[in-house]
């Protein structure tokens, strides 16, 4: 299945919204088995390197997203826009996260991961930070999420500047099992939308 077209999926958005002279905006859960081909597309390239999954087989994408798909506290969502695939975003409680261990959790913390799929035309001016702002308006449509909490790999300088530009304060830096961590944090009153 080629990587730039949506696979067949059976799971309901749960957010859609028409974003004028961008777009219509949908965002669906990940189906494990049929976006397994897509993802592993996305996440083996160079320019995901971050990811960690740059070597990863396509069944062992397929098992890592079955098993987020498994956990009440994790979930991954694919984003689309006028029914093209552009990007994956990840959330996670972080009290049941790995990340928990290396931050002071407080109550209303939510976490979320980013991974902007392969250009597919010319360039968009705004296109990534207008894909973050969609994702976070969906994130803190939840009252409960009083802070996002983001965990970059520390040498990522393109997404570390993504997030402050969308308003993130870096916190510390913490080194994790699997890469060095830049935590960023964005309290719910500092979103502007």
């Amino acid at each position: 299945m080629p990587t730039d077209a949506a696979p067949p999926t059976a799971r309901p958005d749960v957010h859609t919204r028409e974003l004028p002279g961008f777009g219509l905006i949908r965002l669906r859960p990940v189906d494990p088995a049929g976006d397994a081909d897509l993802l592993h597309g996305w996440v083996t390239q160079e320019r995901a390197r971050f990811w960690g999954m740059a070597d990863a087989s396509r069944e062992r994408v397929r098992e890592i997203y079955a098993h987020l798909d498994s956990l009440p506290t994790h979930h991954a969502y694919l984003m689309l826009r006028d029914d093209a695939p552009v990007a994956l975003f990840q959330t996670y409680e972080p009290e049941h996260d790995p990340i928990g261990e290396y931050y002071d959790v407080r109550p209303g913390d939510f976490g979320i991961h980013l991974l902007i799929g392969p250009p597919a035309g010319p360039p968009v001016p705004g296109f990534t930070g207008t894909l973050l702002e969609e994702f976070l308006t969906f994130v803190l449509a939840d009252p409960a999420r009083l802070r996002i909490v983001a965990e970059p790999d520390a040498r990522n300088d393109k997404v570390l500047a993504r997030l402050r530009r969308a308003g993130f304060v870096p916190g510390p830096r913490v080194e994790l099992p699997h890469k060095p961590a830049q935590l960023l944090f964005l309290p719910r009153t500092a979103h502007r939308r």
